[in-house]
């Protein structure tokens, strides 16, 4: 079984991008914000998302994710995510042979792990940039800020005006 992470990994930085681009009416306001005071904020949950998306890449070639310091505002998450879309835009499916089977040790949350390369990928780093781009969804729209499934995922369309109400 071969794996290749990059189009979805690529698909979750555009989204994030997205959203990212949405804090401008009150950028320090929406980017401080969160969904409850024990959680991260939208700024945290962009910058883990494009963490994640190096994370659901480089482990299943035997590499570890490259530490890079980023200013948490808006110029700063652009950067990472573009400093990331770089790193990852280059790996061909042909680098990921034997990813599946390749054991990868790693933390989650205060949880040493090891899994297969495959479920490495469809039960952690996956899930887990699916995720933190969600929590910065919710965020804005739990901000009054406009945003519906055609924000999140780039591919849902809905005539102007359209509500489930």
């Amino acid at each position: 079984m071969s794996l290749y992470p990059v189009p979805a990994a690529l698909m979750a930085l555009t989204r994030a991008e997205h959203l990212l681009s949405l804090t401008e009416p009150d950028e320090a306001a929406l980017l401080s914000a969160r969904l409850h005071p024990q959680m991260f904020t939208f700024a945290d949950q962009i910058m883990i998302t494009t963490g994640f998306t190096l994370r659901a890449c480089l482990p299943l070639l035997g590499r570890d994710p490259p530490a890079a310091t980023f200013a948490n505002d808006r110029a700063g998450l652009t950067a990472r995510i573009g400093w990331a879309r770089a790193k990852i835009s280059v790996l061909r499916p042909a680098d990921f042979a034997g990813a599946d089977v390749r054991i990868i040790s790693h933390q989650a949350g205060q949880a040493d792990l090891e899994q297969r390369g495959s479920d490495y990928l469809n039960l952690f780093a996956l899930p887990n940039m699916w995720f933190h781009l969600s929590m910065a969804f919710a965020i804005l729209r739990a901000q009054s800020i406009k945003v519906g499934k055609a924000d999140f995922d780039g591919l849902h369309v809905y005539a102007p005006g359209f509500s489930w109400e």
